[in-house]
This record gives C-alpha cells, structure tokens and sequence, in this order.
C-alpha cells in the first residue's frame, strides 16, 4: 500500500492565502470595469450613503476570498493525498488561468476611477482578501 505523503499545514494555508487574494485583486479588477468599484466608499460627489455598486463590490471580493482560499486549501489537501483526478486537476488550471487572464486584460486598460480612489481602493481589495483567504483557508484546514 502507497504511504500518503503530507505537507505542513503552513504551507498549504499559505498557498490557499495566496491564492484567494489573486482571486479577489481579479474580481476587484473585473467589477471595476463594469461599475463594481470600492473607489465609491471614498467618493464625495454623490448625495447616496453608500454606491449599491460599492457595497456588491464589497461582498463580491469578500466572498471570492473567503471561497478561493476555502477551496484552494481542500484542493490542495485533496492533491497531496492524491484524490484528485488529473483531468479535474488541468480543467481547474485553466479556469484559474482564464480569470486572472481577464483580470490582467481588465487592468490593463485605462481606469475610469480617480488615482487616489483607486489606490485606495486596490489596498481595501488586497486586505479584504488576504483576511478572507486567510479565514477561508483556515476553516478548511481545521476541517481537514
């Protein structure tokens, strides 16, 4: 009988971690482009509370995190423990190429939010994510 190899616990929340916060800087870039933007919290020129597009922006990033980190995390657990098929193994490659591919071709454009909203913005998207990938991840490693 084969013996089950494992790696350290550290290094597959990390990898999860990283991961989800790619995922989430891609859903962040993607949404930008058609009106999702976080850069709307920080916006004076409107009369609303909040944008509707900024609080979707908000729980879409937050919720692609949490899910990309969760996932990676018992993909990664599932592939050293080798139960992972190896056509299951290349379709998610190429999904995971495909959308960061859009997210590069999204960011590549000109940015219809102003500079400082949209700094401020991508750093909101970059700590959201890594928190949400972190818990995502961490979740499914006390799981495992």
């Amino acid at each position: 009988m084969a013996e089950t190899t494992h790696f350290p616990r550290y290094l597959i929340l990390g990898g999860a971690m990283i991961s989800g916060v790619l995922l989430a800087l891609a859903v962040h870039m993607l949404g930008a482009r058609y009106g999702l933007d976080l850069g709307g919290l920080w916006r004076s020129d409107t009369k609303d509370f909040m944008p509707a597009g900024a609080a979707i922006a908000w729980w879409l990033i937050a919720g692609v995190g949490f899910t990309g980190g969760y996932f990676t995390a018992n993909l990664m657990h599932s592939a050293v423990s080798g139960h992972i098929p190896h056509r299951m193994r290349q379709f998610l490659i190429v999904i995971g190429v495909l959308i960061l591919a859009g997210a590069g071709q999204a960011a590549s454009a000109p940015s219809p939010i102003p500079t400082i909203s949209g700094v401020l913005a991508g750093l909101a998207a970059l700590c959201l994510g890594g928190v949400m990938a972190f818990c995502g991840a961490y979740f499914a490693m006390r799981k495992a």
